[in-house]
Protein backbone atom coordinates (compact mmCIF):
# COMPACT_ATOMS: atom_id res chain seq x y z
CA UNK A 1 0.00 0.00 0.00
CA UNK A 2 1.50 3.27 -0.80
CA UNK A 3 0.28 6.66 0.07
CA UNK A 4 -0.26 9.85 -1.75
CA UNK A 5 2.45 12.30 -1.70
CA UNK A 6 1.87 15.33 0.35
CA UNK A 7 2.64 18.87 -2.36
CA UNK A 8 5.11 20.31 -0.87
CA UNK A 9 5.59 24.38 -0.56
CA UNK A 10 8.24 25.95 -1.49
CA UNK A 11 8.09 28.00 2.15
CA UNK A 12 5.13 28.68 4.67
CA UNK A 13 7.46 31.37 6.40
CA UNK A 14 5.47 34.65 7.10
CA UNK A 15 6.21 37.13 4.34
CA UNK A 16 5.64 40.27 6.81
CA UNK A 17 8.53 39.08 8.63
CA UNK A 18 11.76 41.20 8.77
CA UNK A 19 13.28 37.65 8.04
CA UNK A 20 11.52 36.73 4.87
CA UNK A 21 12.54 40.81 4.20
CA UNK A 22 16.14 39.71 5.07
CA UNK A 23 15.81 36.73 2.43
CA UNK A 24 14.01 38.95 -0.25
CA UNK A 25 16.28 41.79 -0.50
CA UNK A 26 16.95 43.06 -3.75
CA UNK A 27 21.01 44.36 -1.87
CA UNK A 28 21.19 40.76 -0.49
CA UNK A 29 19.93 38.58 -3.73
CA UNK A 30 22.53 41.19 -6.11
CA UNK A 31 25.49 40.25 -3.36
CA UNK A 32 24.31 36.73 -4.13
CA UNK A 33 24.09 37.16 -7.96
CA UNK A 34 27.44 38.49 -7.73
CA UNK A 35 29.15 36.20 -5.42
CA UNK A 36 27.57 33.32 -7.34
CA UNK A 37 29.08 34.87 -11.03
CA UNK A 38 32.36 35.51 -9.51
CA UNK A 39 33.03 31.77 -8.09
CA UNK A 40 31.43 30.49 -11.83
CA UNK A 41 33.92 32.19 -13.64
CA UNK A 42 36.93 31.42 -11.59
CA UNK A 43 35.31 27.36 -11.54
CA UNK A 44 35.92 27.96 -15.43
CA UNK A 45 39.75 28.32 -14.81
CA UNK A 46 39.71 24.57 -13.95
CA UNK A 47 39.38 22.60 -17.30
CA UNK A 48 42.11 19.15 -16.90
CA UNK A 49 43.98 17.36 -14.54
CA UNK A 50 47.32 19.23 -13.55
CA UNK A 51 50.16 18.69 -11.04
CA UNK A 52 51.13 20.24 -8.02
CA UNK A 53 52.69 23.51 -8.44
CA UNK A 54 56.45 23.47 -7.10
CA UNK A 55 56.51 26.65 -5.50
CA UNK A 56 53.41 25.96 -3.35
CA UNK A 57 55.36 22.69 -2.37
CA UNK A 58 56.62 24.63 0.92
CA UNK A 59 52.79 26.06 2.27
CA UNK A 60 51.35 22.79 1.35
CA UNK A 61 53.98 20.65 3.48
CA UNK A 62 53.09 22.79 6.01
CA UNK A 63 49.23 22.58 6.28
CA UNK A 64 49.82 18.70 6.43
CA UNK A 65 51.77 19.15 8.99
CA UNK A 66 49.42 20.76 11.00
CA UNK A 67 46.38 18.66 9.94
CA UNK A 68 48.93 15.88 11.35
CA UNK A 69 49.53 17.49 14.29
CA UNK A 70 46.21 18.29 15.54
CA UNK A 71 44.69 15.03 14.38
CA UNK A 72 47.25 12.68 16.15
CA UNK A 73 48.76 10.87 12.46
CA UNK A 74 48.62 12.09 9.32
CA UNK A 75 45.91 12.66 6.76
CA UNK A 76 45.15 9.27 5.07
CA UNK A 77 45.41 11.33 1.18
CA UNK A 78 47.41 14.19 1.09
CA UNK A 79 43.94 16.01 0.15
CA UNK A 80 43.24 19.71 1.46
CA UNK A 81 41.23 21.27 -1.10
CA UNK A 82 41.82 25.23 -1.65
CA UNK A 83 38.30 25.68 -1.66
CA UNK A 84 37.21 25.27 -5.41
CA UNK A 85 36.35 22.99 -8.10
CA UNK A 86 34.42 22.64 -11.23
CA UNK A 87 31.75 19.60 -11.75
CA UNK A 88 34.20 16.37 -11.38
CA UNK A 89 37.28 18.52 -11.33
CA UNK A 90 38.90 19.36 -7.98
CA UNK A 91 41.56 22.05 -7.10
CA UNK A 92 44.09 21.27 -3.93
CA UNK A 93 45.83 23.91 -1.84
CA UNK A 94 49.13 22.30 -3.66
CA UNK A 95 47.37 23.97 -7.04
CA UNK A 96 46.99 20.55 -8.31
CA UNK A 97 43.93 19.30 -10.04
CA UNK A 98 42.32 15.85 -9.89
CA UNK A 99 39.07 13.72 -10.93
CA UNK A 100 37.06 13.70 -8.13
CA UNK A 101 35.56 10.04 -8.38
CA UNK A 102 35.00 9.19 -4.58
CA UNK A 103 33.37 12.73 -4.13
CA UNK A 104 33.69 12.46 -0.05
CA UNK A 105 32.45 8.72 0.23
CA UNK A 106 29.65 9.64 -1.85
CA UNK A 107 28.58 13.33 -0.78
CA UNK A 108 29.06 16.05 -3.21
CA UNK A 109 26.71 14.69 -5.69
CA UNK A 110 26.93 17.52 -7.87
CA UNK A 111 30.47 17.94 -7.92
CA UNK A 112 32.48 20.75 -6.90
CA UNK A 113 31.56 24.67 -7.38
CA UNK A 114 27.99 23.72 -8.25
CA UNK A 115 26.01 27.72 -8.91
CA UNK A 116 22.85 26.15 -7.77
CA UNK A 117 24.09 25.06 -4.56
CA UNK A 118 26.40 27.77 -3.91
CA UNK A 119 23.23 29.82 -3.55
CA UNK A 120 21.80 28.15 -1.65
CA UNK A 121 24.31 28.33 0.94
CA UNK A 122 24.62 31.51 0.79
CA UNK A 123 20.97 32.35 1.30
CA UNK A 124 21.16 29.63 4.47
CA UNK A 125 24.53 31.24 5.62
CA UNK A 126 22.27 34.10 6.98
CA UNK A 127 20.05 32.53 9.34
CA UNK A 128 19.93 34.15 13.12
CA UNK A 129 20.76 30.50 14.12
CA UNK A 130 23.82 28.31 12.57
CA UNK A 131 22.58 25.57 13.99
CA UNK A 132 19.49 24.20 13.92
CA UNK A 133 17.56 21.63 16.64
CA UNK A 134 14.55 20.27 18.35
CA UNK A 135 14.17 23.21 20.56
CA UNK A 136 14.88 25.71 18.19
CA UNK A 137 14.81 25.76 14.26
CA UNK A 138 13.66 27.79 11.25
CA UNK A 139 11.41 25.92 8.45
CA UNK A 140 14.37 25.15 6.74
CA UNK A 141 14.45 21.66 8.09
CA UNK A 142 10.92 20.74 7.73
CA UNK A 143 10.96 21.76 4.28
CA UNK A 144 14.13 19.92 3.51
CA UNK A 145 12.09 16.95 5.58
CA UNK A 146 8.80 17.52 3.68
CA UNK A 147 10.85 17.29 0.60
CA UNK A 148 12.13 13.71 1.34
CA UNK A 149 9.02 12.24 2.68
CA UNK A 150 7.09 13.49 -0.47
CA UNK A 151 9.09 10.93 -2.43
CA UNK A 152 9.33 8.14 -0.53
CA UNK A 153 5.41 8.37 0.05
CA UNK A 154 4.97 7.61 -3.74
CA UNK A 155 6.62 4.22 -3.26
CA UNK A 156 6.63 2.75 0.37
CA UNK A 157 4.46 3.52 3.68
CA UNK A 158 7.39 5.43 5.48
CA UNK A 159 5.51 9.01 6.41
CA UNK A 160 7.76 10.81 8.74
CA UNK A 161 10.77 11.63 8.92
CA UNK A 162 13.45 12.74 11.73
CA UNK A 163 16.88 15.05 10.84
CA UNK A 164 19.94 14.34 12.04
CA UNK A 165 23.57 15.49 11.53
CA UNK A 166 25.79 12.45 10.42
CA UNK A 167 24.45 8.71 8.59
CA UNK A 168 25.63 6.88 12.06
CA UNK A 169 23.40 9.12 14.24
CA UNK A 170 20.23 8.46 11.71
CA UNK A 171 21.17 4.60 12.03
CA UNK A 172 21.54 4.87 16.22
CA UNK A 173 17.97 6.77 15.57
CA UNK A 174 16.73 3.82 13.76
CA UNK A 175 17.83 1.29 16.13
CA UNK A 176 16.28 2.59 18.85
CA UNK A 177 12.50 3.22 16.80
CA UNK A 178 13.21 -0.89 16.27
CA UNK A 179 13.66 -1.00 19.73
CA UNK A 180 11.04 0.55 21.20
CA UNK A 181 8.49 -0.88 18.62
CA UNK A 182 9.68 -4.37 19.93
CA UNK A 183 8.00 -6.76 21.74
CA UNK A 184 9.32 -7.10 25.35
CA UNK A 185 13.04 -8.70 25.37
CA UNK A 186 13.31 -7.97 21.47
CA UNK A 187 17.10 -6.63 22.06
CA UNK A 188 19.00 -8.73 19.45
CA UNK A 189 19.48 -7.14 15.38
CA UNK A 190 19.63 -9.27 12.58
CA UNK A 191 22.25 -7.88 9.95
CA UNK A 192 24.30 -9.47 6.90
CA UNK A 193 27.97 -10.16 6.77
CA UNK A 194 30.26 -7.81 5.79
CA UNK A 195 27.63 -4.87 6.84
CA UNK A 196 28.67 -1.31 7.82
CA UNK A 197 26.23 0.82 9.85
CA UNK A 198 28.50 3.54 11.25
CA UNK A 199 31.33 4.09 13.75
CA UNK A 200 29.68 4.82 16.87
CA UNK A 201 29.64 2.68 19.87
CA UNK A 202 26.45 0.36 18.71
CA UNK A 203 27.17 0.83 14.84
CA UNK A 204 30.67 -0.39 15.26
CA UNK A 205 29.19 -3.38 16.97
CA UNK A 206 26.95 -4.35 14.53
CA UNK A 207 28.88 -3.55 11.83
CA UNK A 208 31.00 -6.66 10.45
CA UNK A 209 34.54 -5.31 10.97
CA UNK A 210 36.42 -6.43 13.52
CA UNK A 211 38.57 -3.59 13.20
CA UNK A 212 35.81 -1.07 13.91
CA UNK A 213 35.49 -2.13 16.97
CA UNK A 214 38.98 -2.69 18.39
CA UNK A 215 38.46 -2.54 22.75
CA UNK A 216 34.53 -1.32 22.23
CA UNK A 217 32.77 -4.03 24.79
CA UNK A 218 29.86 -5.93 22.85
CA UNK A 219 26.96 -5.33 24.48
CA UNK A 220 24.73 -5.47 21.19
CA UNK A 221 23.26 -8.80 20.28
CA UNK A 222 24.24 -9.46 16.80
CA UNK A 223 22.97 -12.58 14.88
CA UNK A 224 24.85 -12.23 10.85
CA UNK A 225 23.21 -13.72 7.79
CA UNK A 226 24.96 -14.31 4.30
CA UNK A 227 24.29 -11.32 1.80
CA UNK A 228 23.33 -12.21 -1.47
CA UNK A 229 25.89 -14.48 -3.42
CA UNK A 230 25.08 -15.05 -7.55
CA UNK A 231 27.77 -17.22 -7.87
CA UNK A 232 26.73 -19.65 -5.12
CA UNK A 233 23.30 -18.97 -6.26
CA UNK A 234 23.98 -19.93 -9.84
CA UNK A 235 26.20 -23.20 -8.62
CA UNK A 236 23.49 -24.59 -6.56
CA UNK A 237 20.39 -23.16 -8.13
CA UNK A 238 18.58 -19.95 -7.16
CA UNK A 239 15.74 -21.28 -5.25
CA UNK A 240 17.81 -23.90 -3.12
CA UNK A 241 20.45 -20.90 -1.82
CA UNK A 242 17.32 -18.81 -0.99
CA UNK A 243 15.61 -21.54 1.02
CA UNK A 244 18.99 -22.28 2.65
CA UNK A 245 19.19 -18.50 3.44
CA UNK A 246 15.59 -18.66 4.92
CA UNK A 247 16.32 -21.99 7.33
CA UNK A 248 19.89 -19.86 8.34
CA UNK A 249 17.11 -16.58 9.47
CA UNK A 250 14.79 -19.12 10.81
CA UNK A 251 17.20 -20.78 13.25
CA UNK A 252 18.06 -17.68 14.38
CA UNK A 253 14.38 -16.81 15.19
CA UNK A 254 13.87 -20.50 16.32
CA UNK A 255 16.77 -20.47 18.67
CA UNK A 256 16.20 -16.53 20.33
CA UNK A 257 12.35 -16.63 19.98
CA UNK A 258 10.59 -13.39 20.08
CA UNK A 259 14.52 -11.53 20.51
CA UNK A 260 14.84 -9.57 17.23
CA UNK A 261 13.69 -6.24 17.24
CA UNK A 262 14.74 -5.87 13.46
CA UNK A 263 16.37 -7.21 10.52
CA UNK A 264 18.84 -4.19 9.15
CA UNK A 265 18.86 -4.35 5.16
CA UNK A 266 21.68 -2.62 2.90
CA UNK A 267 20.10 -3.53 -0.42
CA UNK A 268 23.32 -2.63 -1.93
CA UNK A 269 26.51 -2.97 0.34
CA UNK A 270 28.78 0.24 0.32
CA UNK A 271 31.80 -0.48 2.71
CA UNK A 272 31.07 -4.16 2.45
CA UNK A 273 32.32 -4.28 -1.31
CA UNK A 274 29.25 -2.69 -3.61
CA UNK A 275 27.87 -5.79 -3.62
CA UNK A 276 24.39 -5.55 -5.39
CA UNK A 277 21.51 -8.14 -3.90
CA UNK A 278 18.72 -9.56 -5.52
CA UNK A 279 14.68 -9.11 -5.00
CA UNK A 280 13.56 -12.22 -4.75
CA UNK A 281 16.18 -13.23 -1.59
CA UNK A 282 15.16 -10.02 0.32
CA UNK A 283 11.57 -10.62 -0.39
CA UNK A 284 11.68 -14.29 0.94
CA UNK A 285 13.54 -12.65 4.09
CA UNK A 286 11.51 -9.73 4.61
CA UNK A 287 8.15 -12.10 4.34
CA UNK A 288 9.74 -14.30 7.31
CA UNK A 289 10.27 -10.57 9.36
CA UNK A 290 6.64 -9.85 8.96
CA UNK A 291 5.58 -13.32 9.90
CA UNK A 292 7.41 -12.68 13.18
CA UNK A 293 6.71 -9.23 14.01
CA UNK A 294 10.80 -7.99 13.57
CA UNK A 295 10.85 -4.83 12.06
CA UNK A 296 12.64 -4.09 8.22
CA UNK A 297 15.02 -1.31 8.77
CA UNK A 298 16.72 -0.16 5.24
CA UNK A 299 19.97 1.46 5.43
CA UNK A 300 20.63 3.80 2.01
CA UNK A 301 23.43 5.88 3.86
CA UNK A 302 25.84 5.30 1.02
CA UNK A 303 22.61 3.76 -1.29
CA UNK A 304 20.32 6.82 -1.70
CA UNK A 305 20.21 8.18 -5.06
CA UNK A 306 22.42 5.89 -6.58
CA UNK A 307 20.94 2.99 -8.01
CA UNK A 308 18.43 3.28 -11.15
CA UNK A 309 16.10 4.81 -8.68
CA UNK A 310 15.70 7.50 -6.03
CA UNK A 311 15.49 4.97 -3.38
CA UNK A 312 17.26 1.49 -3.46
CA UNK A 313 14.06 -0.17 -2.42
CA UNK A 314 12.38 1.45 -5.68
CA UNK A 315 15.32 -0.59 -7.58
CA UNK A 316 14.12 -3.64 -5.78
CA UNK A 317 10.29 -2.82 -5.47
CA UNK A 318 10.15 -3.95 -1.65
CA UNK A 319 8.54 -0.24 -0.56
CA UNK A 320 5.81 -1.73 1.05
CA UNK A 321 8.00 -3.90 3.31
CA UNK A 322 10.10 -1.27 4.97
CA UNK A 323 9.35 0.17 8.18
CA UNK A 324 12.32 2.14 9.19
CA UNK A 325 14.47 3.99 6.85
CA UNK A 326 18.01 6.07 7.02
CA UNK A 327 19.17 8.26 3.95
CA UNK A 328 22.90 10.67 4.57
CA UNK A 329 25.78 11.25 2.08
CA UNK A 330 24.45 13.18 -0.95
CA UNK A 331 21.00 14.54 1.05
CA UNK A 332 23.88 16.79 2.96
CA UNK A 333 21.18 16.19 6.16
CA UNK A 334 20.87 12.90 7.37
CA UNK A 335 17.44 11.50 7.94
CA UNK A 336 15.76 8.72 9.47
CA UNK A 337 11.79 7.97 8.67
CA UNK A 338 9.43 5.26 9.62
CA UNK A 339 5.68 4.23 8.95
CA UNK A 340 2.70 5.30 11.20
CA UNK A 341 3.24 2.10 13.15
CA UNK A 342 6.84 2.93 13.91
CA UNK A 343 6.00 6.63 14.85
CA UNK A 344 8.04 6.61 18.17
CA UNK A 345 7.30 7.71 21.47
CA UNK A 346 7.78 11.96 22.42
CA UNK A 347 11.13 12.02 24.10
CA UNK A 348 13.11 9.03 21.83
CA UNK A 349 14.50 10.78 19.47
CA UNK A 350 15.82 14.44 20.16
CA UNK A 351 19.16 16.39 20.16
CA UNK A 352 20.77 19.86 20.34
CA UNK A 353 21.81 20.11 16.30
CA UNK A 354 19.24 18.93 13.45
CA UNK A 355 21.64 20.57 10.99
CA UNK A 356 22.28 24.17 9.75
CA UNK A 357 20.38 26.33 7.20
CA UNK A 358 23.32 25.60 4.31
CA UNK A 359 22.57 21.36 4.77
CA UNK A 360 19.17 21.65 4.98
CA UNK A 361 18.68 24.13 1.51
CA UNK A 362 21.14 22.67 -0.37
CA UNK A 363 19.73 19.02 0.62
CA UNK A 364 16.20 19.67 -0.01
CA UNK A 365 17.57 21.36 -3.74
CA UNK A 366 19.84 18.11 -4.37
CA UNK A 367 16.30 15.80 -3.87
CA UNK A 368 14.20 18.27 -5.73
CA UNK A 369 16.95 18.23 -8.84
CA UNK A 370 17.24 14.05 -8.17
CA UNK A 371 13.65 14.20 -8.67
CA UNK A 372 12.97 16.83 -11.82
CA UNK A 373 15.93 15.29 -13.55
CA UNK A 374 16.73 12.22 -16.37
CA UNK A 375 18.34 10.24 -13.72
CA UNK A 376 16.91 7.36 -13.04
CA UNK A 377 15.00 4.83 -14.84
CA UNK A 378 16.86 1.74 -17.70
CA UNK A 379 17.79 5.01 -19.98
CA UNK A 380 18.23 7.68 -17.40
CA UNK A 381 22.22 9.17 -17.05
CA UNK A 382 23.02 6.94 -13.89
CA UNK A 383 22.66 4.19 -15.95
CA UNK A 384 23.92 5.36 -18.82
CA UNK A 385 27.29 6.19 -16.68
CA UNK A 386 27.21 2.67 -15.06
CA UNK A 387 27.24 1.46 -18.99
CA UNK A 388 30.32 4.07 -19.78
CA UNK A 389 32.34 3.09 -16.97
CA UNK A 390 31.60 -0.29 -17.76
CA UNK A 391 33.18 0.17 -21.43
CA UNK A 392 36.21 2.10 -20.12
CA UNK A 393 36.80 -1.25 -18.34
CA UNK A 394 36.79 -3.26 -20.44
CA UNK A 395 39.35 -1.53 -22.45
CA UNK A 396 41.33 -1.06 -19.20
CA UNK A 397 41.45 -4.99 -18.43
CA UNK A 398 42.51 -5.65 -21.76
CA UNK A 399 45.06 -3.36 -21.94
CA UNK A 400 46.67 -4.53 -18.24
CA UNK A 401 45.33 -7.87 -18.17
CA UNK A 402 47.69 -9.23 -15.83
CA UNK A 403 46.65 -6.42 -13.25
CA UNK A 404 43.23 -8.06 -13.73
CA UNK A 405 43.77 -12.28 -12.76
CA UNK A 406 40.53 -14.03 -11.65
CA UNK A 407 39.44 -13.63 -8.53
CA UNK A 408 38.00 -17.10 -6.78
CA UNK A 409 35.15 -15.43 -5.15
CA UNK A 410 33.76 -11.83 -5.02
CA UNK A 411 31.10 -11.48 -2.81
CA UNK A 412 27.51 -10.80 -4.62
CA UNK A 413 29.57 -10.63 -7.89
CA UNK A 414 31.15 -13.93 -8.41
CA UNK A 415 34.85 -14.11 -10.28
CA UNK A 416 33.66 -11.00 -12.03
CA UNK A 417 36.35 -7.67 -11.95
CA UNK A 418 33.73 -5.43 -12.53
CA UNK A 419 30.34 -5.06 -10.25
CA UNK A 420 28.32 -2.45 -8.67
CA UNK A 421 25.01 -0.57 -10.05
CA UNK A 422 24.17 2.59 -11.05
CA UNK A 423 26.07 5.41 -9.34
CA UNK A 424 28.13 2.57 -7.25
CA UNK A 425 30.85 1.27 -9.07
CA UNK A 426 33.75 -1.04 -8.17
CA UNK A 427 36.69 -3.20 -10.06
CA UNK A 428 38.93 -5.50 -8.52
CA UNK A 429 42.87 -5.35 -9.42
CA UNK A 430 45.52 -7.36 -7.85
CA UNK A 431 43.30 -10.62 -6.71
CA UNK A 432 41.83 -8.46 -4.81
CA UNK A 433 44.42 -8.37 -2.21
CA UNK A 434 44.32 -5.44 0.33
CA UNK A 435 47.78 -3.78 0.49
CA UNK A 436 48.03 -3.67 -3.01
CA UNK A 437 44.67 -2.46 -3.57
CA UNK A 438 45.20 0.28 -1.06
CA UNK A 439 48.04 1.05 -2.37
CA UNK A 440 46.75 2.08 -5.72
CA UNK A 441 44.37 4.31 -4.13
CA UNK A 442 48.21 6.72 -3.29
CA UNK A 443 49.35 5.61 -7.36
CA UNK A 444 45.80 6.83 -8.58
CA UNK A 445 45.60 9.79 -6.52
CA UNK A 446 49.41 10.43 -7.65
CA UNK A 447 47.88 10.13 -11.19
CA UNK A 448 44.89 12.76 -11.06
CA UNK A 449 42.17 10.11 -9.91
CA UNK A 450 40.78 10.32 -6.61
CA UNK A 451 39.01 6.93 -5.36
CA UNK A 452 39.28 4.71 -2.64
CA UNK A 453 38.80 0.65 -1.59
CA UNK A 454 36.06 -1.67 -0.56
CA UNK A 455 34.89 -5.04 0.75
CA UNK A 456 36.65 -7.77 3.08
CA UNK A 457 38.60 -10.22 1.45
CA UNK A 458 38.75 -9.71 -1.89
CA UNK A 459 38.98 -5.59 -1.75
CA UNK A 460 37.75 -3.52 -4.86
CA UNK A 461 38.57 0.02 -5.62
CA UNK A 462 35.38 2.07 -5.73
CA UNK A 463 33.91 4.92 -7.02
CA UNK A 464 31.30 7.61 -6.17
CA UNK A 465 31.07 10.09 -9.02
CA UNK A 466 29.26 13.08 -8.98
CA UNK A 467 26.59 11.50 -11.25
CA UNK A 468 24.64 15.22 -10.47
CA UNK A 469 27.32 16.94 -13.26
CA UNK A 470 29.77 14.59 -14.68
CA UNK A 471 29.69 14.21 -18.69
CA UNK A 472 29.63 10.79 -20.26
CA UNK A 473 32.71 12.32 -22.01
CA UNK A 474 34.88 12.60 -18.87
CA UNK A 475 35.23 8.81 -18.77
CA UNK A 476 37.47 8.64 -21.25
CA UNK A 477 39.73 11.18 -19.54
CA UNK A 478 39.31 10.08 -16.39
CA UNK A 479 40.38 6.65 -17.62
CA UNK A 480 43.53 7.59 -19.57
CA UNK A 481 45.13 8.92 -16.00
CA UNK A 482 44.35 5.53 -14.92
CA UNK A 483 45.97 3.88 -17.58
CA UNK A 484 49.00 6.12 -16.46
CA UNK A 485 48.50 5.01 -12.74
CA UNK A 486 48.47 0.83 -13.95
CA UNK A 487 51.60 1.40 -16.13
CA UNK A 488 53.31 2.73 -12.94
CA UNK A 489 52.69 -0.42 -10.55
CA UNK A 490 53.64 -3.49 -10.87
CA UNK A 491 50.97 -6.60 -11.44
Amino acid sequence: MTQAAVPVSPSIRPAGTVGAQLKTSPAVLAAIDTIVKEAQAKSALITDVRPADPALKVSYDALMARAADVRGRGLLYPYIGSGIGNGALVELSDGSVKWDMICGIGVHYFGHSEPELIRESLLGSMDDTLKHGNLQSNMEAYEFAEVICAEARKSSRLKYAYVSTAGAMANENAVKVCYQKAAPGGTRVIAFKDCFMGRTVTMAQIGDTADYRQGIPLSTLVDYMPFWDAVAAERMGKKRFIDMCVDHLMQYIHRYPGQHACFIFELCQGEGGFNVGDRDYFKALMDVCKAHKIAIWDDEVQTFGRTNQMFAYQHFNLGEYVDVFCAGKLTQACVTMFTEEFNPKPGLLSGTFTGEGVSFRVGKKIIERLRDGNYYGENGMIAQHQAAFRAEMAKLIAKFPAHFTPVESLGGGGDRLVGGVGGMMRFTPFGGKKEKVAAFCKTAFEHGVVLFYCGHGPYHLRMLPPMGVMKLSDWPRVFACLEKAFAAVPA
